[in-house]
């Protein structure tokens, strides 16, 4: 069982979306500082991908600064002081497709998109309303 959750979809490379989904789960605490990561091939094994995408993944994953490997432990997870604004603002990405989409489905235009997420924030107390 993987330590962190990923919805392949057709259409994004799959490696592109397990680095996404492991970030994710940094960024969310789904994955902590020290966690054990899955090997190489536990990953392509459960995740049913080439070991060529799995040892991608694992590969950028540590040029980002997201993995380590510990000799004689294996991968373990590392938590950048703070990902990159881009980073962050790439989780919100599908989200905000999927909202989009929906607003579309029921005939809104953006500025009615806009006006529920202000409300929302400001209901929820969200505290990055500037």
């Amino acid at each position: 069982m993987l330590p962190f959750h990923v919805e392949i979809e057709d259409g994004v490379p799959v490696s592109d979306q397990l680095v996404q989904a492991v970030r994710k789960a940094v960024l969310t605490g789904q994955l902590s500082a020290g966690d054990l990561f899955p090997s190489v091939r536990a990953l392509g094994q459960e995740l049913r991908i080439s070991p060529t995408t799995a040892h991608k993944v694992v590969r950028q994953l540590k040029e980002d600064g997201y993995l380590v490997s510990r000799p004689g432990i294996g991968m373990v997870v590392t938590v950048p002081a703070l990902p990159s604004r881009g980073d962050r603002l790439r989780q919100l990405r599908p989200r905000c497709r999927d909202l989009l989409r929906e607003a579309g489905d029921l005939g809104l235009v953006l500025a009615d998109v806009v006006e529920v997420v202000q409300r929302t924030a400001e209901e929820t107390g969200f505290r990055g309303l500037r």
